[in-house]
This record gives structure tokens, C-alpha cells and sequence, in this order.
């Protein structure tokens, strides 16, 4: 079966200065992903992900508004292409989820009883 090709554009400059970080991540990403779960409860095996999935963003998040080390054109790519979540980074620009770790955490809908989750 041939490949397929897509018509997408080369990346920005820059992005071989974040490119190894990210490739790193998404390696551990899989390693997760295909960790066996028997033992463990549902959220628990769920847990190494949304952790290494806040590490993608954050680092992300750091470069561009914290340290400016990245043009916004790289990080509109690393949005685009899925490399961060733009939602989770959205809520960390707002006050007082600066450090929300997931969304997760603050959606209700998602729980018996309609609070929040507090796992993390």
C-alpha cells in the first residue's frame, strides 16, 4: 500500500531547536500508551498520559510566553500540528489556573456527582 502524501507545509525556523524535546516526549507518549494496565484502576492507567500530555504543553507554553524563544509562527505550528493543547494553554493564561494540570480537572461532567476531579 503506497504511502500518503500530504501537502503540508516545511515547519518554521526554529523548529529543530525543539523538535528533538518533542520527539523525546512523544516517544514516552507511546511507551505509555502501550504500558500494561492489568492491576490498575481505569484513571489510574490514564494517569502517565495526562502527565507527559501536560509536559508537551507546558514545555510549549514556556518557551513561547515565558522565556520568548519561539516565534509565534512556530507556535501556532506546534498548536496546529497537535504537538500542545491549545485549550489547556488557554486556561493557563487565565488567573488562578496557572498550574491546572489537565482539563479534566476542572470539568464536571465527568463524575458522579457533579464536582470536580481531585486526583490531581
Amino acid at each position: 500500500m503506497p504511502k500518503v502524501r500530504r501537502s503540508r507545509k516545511p515547519p518554521p525556523d526554529g523548529w529543530e531547536l525543539i523538535e528533538p524535546t518533542l520527539d523525546e516526549l512523544d516517544q514516552k507518549m507511546r511507551e505509555a500508551e502501550t504500558e500494561p494496565h492489568e492491576g490498575k484502576r481505569k484513571t489510574e492507567s490514564l494517569w502517565p498520559i495526562y502527565r507527559i500530555h501536560h509536559q508537551k504543553s507546558r514545555y510549549v507554553y514556556d518557551l513561547f510566553y515565558r522565556r520568548k524563544a519561539i516565534s509565534r509562527e512556530l507556535y501556532e505550528f506546534c498548536l496546529k500540528e497537535g504537538y500542545a493543547d491549545k485549550n489547556l494553554i488557554a486556561k493557563w493564561k487565565k488567573q488562578g489556573y496557572e498550574n491546572l494540570c489537565c482539563l479534566r480537572c476542572i470539568q464536571c461532567r465527568d463524575t458522579n456527582f457533579g464536582t470536580n476531579w481531585e486526583n490531581c
